[in-house]
């Protein structure tokens, strides 16, 4: 299938146009996220080890409440898209570069279009906030009085616990989807553009709809990338987060028009 333009036709809503993509379009992205990561390589692994070890430093702590840490550990998902500004700036500028010869102040995009990012940080916030709730629920009616066993991450992951682990994985899901939907383009739109929030979520809407197959892969490819830097204890997330970060700015910039 080759590459289509689709204009949103109204008087009353200003909408960029949106590109219809190959359902192999995804694996073009990650190819040059790893071009950025290359070229970026030691702020992109200084950004991923900090972030990596914040990651490691606050599923560990949460042990000391069972659920809390698969929940902080699945929320990473949640509020990746906002914490991946850094490597957005990065193709930003490196692009502004490449075209003017000047790539800018750092985080100068972030600046200039600050409530809206921010208020984008506080959405992704209630959603893990509200995940955290769901969570604490779903097991305290699995459990009853019984007390949560210290085992953990296995526990909670267990087929000895099919119902739970049904019931976590299925709102799980639920979630992830729905802010994969309402991020997958919209961070780096407000970076790029001086859009506000509603905008730039129908507008990240819109194309998830109208590349649903792509995005499919695409959202695979980030679990897969993302579930690996997780099960290596961290070390590899230094890797992976940036280069998904890094893609992440190629898909905005493919799907989305001017």
């Amino acid at each position: 299938m080759s590459q289509a333009t689709i204009c949103h036709n109204s008087r009353h809503v200003s909408m960029p146009c949106i590109s219809r993509v190959p359902v192999s379009r995804p694996f073009v992205w990650l190819r040059l996220g790893l071009t950025d990561f290359r070229q970026h390589w030691f702020a992109a692994l200084a950004y991923g080890t900090a972030f990596a070890v914040a990651g490691y430093m606050l599923v560990h702590l949460g042990w000391t409440r069972p659920h809390l840490g698969l929940v902080l550990t699945s929320g990473f998902m949640l509020v990746a898209p906002f914490l991946a500004v850094c490597f957005y700036d990065l193709a930003m500028r490196a692009e502004s570069l490449e075209r003017s010869g000047d790539a800018g102040k750092p985080y100068s995009s972030l600046r200039a279009n600050f409530s809206s990012i921010a208020l984008f940080g506080l959405m992704l916030a209630f959603m893990l906030s509200a995940w955290e709730r769901i969570s604490a629920i779903i097991i305290g009616a699995y459990l009853g009085t019984r007390g949560v066993p210290e085992a953990g991450f296995g526990w909670l992951l267990s087929m000895d616990n099919p119902t739970l682990l049904l019931a976590y994985l299925g709102f799980g899901a639920i979630f992830a989807l729905l802010a994969f939907a309402l991020s997958a383009v919209s961070l780096p739109m407000l970076m790029d553009r001086q859009v506000d929030i509603v905008t730039a979520v129908v507008t990240s809407l819109w194309t998830v709809w109208e590349n649903r197959y792509a995005m499919v892969v695409w959202a695979a490819l980030i679990v897969a990338l993302m579930a690996m830097g997780v099960v290596s204890n961290f070390v590899l997330l230094a890797i992976t987060f940036p280069l998904v970060g890094f893609a992440t700015w190629h898909a905005y910039r493919d799907l989305v028009g001017t």
